[in-house]
């Protein structure tokens, strides 16, 4: 546990790694991304003596979860706008019209 950490945020950290080695991440991606949760909230708190504009004006990294990550497959899948991009640029007719379930579905047969 680093010096500044109190037991709260150890604990915190412990969870998130574990959480975050459950979903498939490497041991070492799951301590990155538990140190990084962390440290921000900490920021975010006033616990540490250095904070980014970022990390005390940003969105919180619980609530953000992910969002950024690149993994466009979030908990609903891909959103509608991306299914249509990609609709769009597979030439699917109709596109304009379709609902989220009928972009996917005129996707998975192309």
């Amino acid at each position: 546990m680093p010096q500044a950490w109190n037991d709260k945020r150890e604990r915190q950290y412990q969870h998130i790694k574990e959480e975050t080695e459950q979903r498939g991440s490497s041991e070492k991606r799951a301590e990155e991304i538990a140190a990084r949760t962390v440290n921000k909230d900490r920021a975010r708190s006033g616990e540490s003596q250095q904070a980014s504009k970022t990390s005390t004006q940003d969105v919180s990294p619980e609530h953000r979860g992910g969002k950024r990550s690149g993994n466009r497959r979030g908990p609903g899948g891909e959103t509608k706008d991306q299914l249509y991009e990609d609709a769009k640029r597979a030439g699917v007719p109709g596109r304009s019209n379709m609902t989220k379930e009928e972009l996917k579905n005129a996707l998975d047969d192309k």
